[in-house]
This record gives C-alpha cells, structure tokens and sequence, in this order.
C-alpha cells in the first residue's frame, strides 16, 4: 500500500510524541493502520509525505542511490538573482559537506497554495519570493539550509512531488491511495 499525504504545517512525521508539551502528529488524520513515513519532512515544512506498509518500497523511497527526485516550492526572503540560482545548481557547501547539484529556477508567480495557518510573516521593506528545488538526497533540513548559503532565507517550504508523486491537488491534512508501481525484480 502506497499513500500521499499532504502534510500540514506544524505536524510530525510520526504517529506519536512524547515531548513534555504534545505536538500533532500522523495519528490524527484517519491513515489506514500498519503505514509508516517513507522519509520524512520538517515539523515546520509542509506537503507531500509518502507512507506505505512495505519497507522495500519505503528504501526505494527514500535511499539516495535510487535517485528519486523531491521537488519543493521554496518562499524565501529576498530577491533571487541568476547567480544564487546558479550555486543551488552546481552545489553547495554545507557545514556537513557539498550538495549534490540541484534543479532551482525561479518561480514568475507565487503558486497555488492553501493560505499556511499561522501565515508567514511579511516585512514591506524585505522582498520576497519562489523558487522551485529538486534535489536527490535528504540531509537534515537541507532545502533551508541551501537557500541560506546562498543568502536567500527560507520563509515557506513546501513538498510537491517525489517522484513520479505529486500533490495534486490533495489539501493539508488529506491523503488518497496510490497505485502501486511494481519494480521488475
């Protein structure tokens, strides 16, 4: 079994918490029973989880070495120039070593999202805006960390696809069964 969920913003990727103030977790959104996270997404990231019920199709997921890509729609503060957009593509240096080269363009208009609860903060006198970023690994907080090397601080960060996956459509806190695509053995 292979499940989308669009994951809300300020919800673990885990099904319980045991932290001293609780947070919301996977628990309170209906998912059919014996499904995991394959990967994760940050507490405060948004968007497309995958969950399934098998651990090979969960490794597939998400090892590196499968190279499946993750796509996210990134609003970041400042105005993205070509060269920043450039250094997201070929790389870039982290205190954990380079990145892998990305996918990073410039987005001519914020998308089609639901309005985020609470909403990002908004300064008149600091632009903003999108960029899309996909990339082939899954560092701790990677996509932030990228877009703030290269000065442009990540405000909103949202999953679209992985994959073949994509969101379409699907609203926070929803999720839909996939079709399973069987790997040749």
């Amino acid at each position: 079994m292979l499940i989308a969920f669009n994951k809300p913003f300020n919800v673990l990727c885990q099904f319980t918490d045991r932290s001293a103030t609780p947070r919301r977790t996977l628990a309170e959104f209906g998912l059919p029973a014996d499904v995991y996270p394959a990967g994760r997404l940050d507490y405060d990231s948004e968007g497309l989880l995958l969950l399934t019920d098998d651990g090979r199709l969960a490794h597939r997921l998400t090892d590196p070495r499968h190279k499946e890509t993750k796509t996210y729609w990134v609003q970041v503060e400042g105005a993205p120039d070509p060269a920043a957009l450039q250094r997201l593509r070929e790389g870039v240096a982290l205190n954990d070593g380079p990145t892998r080269p990305a996918q990073a363009r410039l987005l001519p208009a914020p998308p089609p999202l639901w309005p985020r609860d609470p909403p990002v903060r908004y300064r008149k006198s600091v632009p903003d805006a999108w960029i899309e970023l996909a990339i082939r690994e899954g560092r701790n907080r990677q996509v932030r960390r990228m877009t703030a090397a290269v000065g442009l601080p990540t405000l909103r960060l949202v999953r679209v696809a992985i994959g073949a996956h994509r969101l379409d459509g699907l609203q926070p806190g929803a999720w839909r069964a996939l079709q399973e695509r069987r790997q040749p053995r």
